[in-house]
This record gives structure tokens, sequence and C-alpha cells, in this order.
């Protein structure tokens, strides 16, 4: 009895129609680079630690206090600290030749992981290290700053809006 939520693997779907990988020429690959050109990462960190200072100027404005200011950068820093962490990592392994796909992979969650840790870290210090931590401005400031990641999409051409 076939109830619909699950297919056959044998519903007539052959090897045929599936598509092949085709390796690209050098060519081919100059192309696509040239098309999808990358975004810097120290843009995006720049773009972030920028949002964070527009942020720390917006909380102080808005609260009036230091205490805000300074929870706000320090919540910039939980983002940008460890996104430079993890660009610089990155760098220093594109820069070698030869690395292999799965190489590039484990250094790519290494470097990642290592940022997750970092800011969780920050995180866990932030009531010792601001004094009189105000969260909402030091969580607000951080989501913005982690938000700039998007406007490297934008940067690169991805996100595109058609009008009629």
């Amino acid at each position: 009895m076939h109830n619909g939520l699950c297919t056959d693997p044998d519903d007539g779907a052959s090897e045929a129609d599936e598509t092949e990988f085709k390796s690209l020429t050098r060519e081919e690959a100059q192309a696509l680079r040239d098309r999808l050109p990358l975004v810097s990462p120290w843009r995006v960190v720049a773009a972030q630690a920028a949002a964070g200072l527009v942020m720390a100027a917006v909380c102080g404005g808005f609260t009036g206090t230091g205490a805000a200011v300074w929870s706000a950068l320090y919540g910039a820093a939980t983002v940008v600290v460890p996104t430079a962490l993890l660009a610089r990592g990155m760098a220093r392994v594109s820069r070698l030749s030869e690395v292999k796909a799965n190489v590039a992979a484990f250094n790519f969650m290494f470097w990642e992981f290592l940022k997750i840790g970092v800011s969780v870290a920050m995180l866990a210090a932030a009531a010792k290290v601001v004094p009189d931590l105000n969260w909402p401005a030091m969580l607000v400031t951080l989501v913005v700053c982690m938000k700039m990641n998007w406007l490297a999409l934008l940067w690169r051409g991805r996100v595109t809006t058609t009008r009629s």
C-alpha cells in the first residue's frame, strides 16, 4: 500500500537521469571565478567593526551612559575578534598551493570551531570584563555585527532584486 509519503528507489529513476559530474577546464574555472568574485574576509571584519562603532554611538546616545557604550563595544568585539581570527587562519591555509579538499575542509572546521569557542568564552567573561554590563546593548550590537555577514552576499552579487 502506497501512502504517498515514501518513494520506492526503483520508481523508474535510472542512473542515466542523474547529472554527470564534469570537470571544468582552466578557462571555464577562470570564467567562473571572474563571474563570482570573492569578497575579502577582511572587508567583512571591517564592516562588523564599523557596525559595532555605530551601535556603540547609538547606545550611548539612546541611554546616555558609558556602561551601554562599553557593553556595545564588547558585543562588537565578541563578533569581530573571532571573525578576524577565522579570517587570519583561513588566509594562511589558502596560501598553500596544493591544499587537498579534505585538508581544506578540516582547516575550515578547525578555525570555525575556534571562532565559536572564542565567542562563547568572551560572552561568558562579559560580566567580569565590562563593569555595569548592559546586556541588551551588548546583545543587540552582537546581533547587528553578526548580520554584517549578509552584506558579503550583497557585495558579491549573489543577492539580487528584480524589478519589472
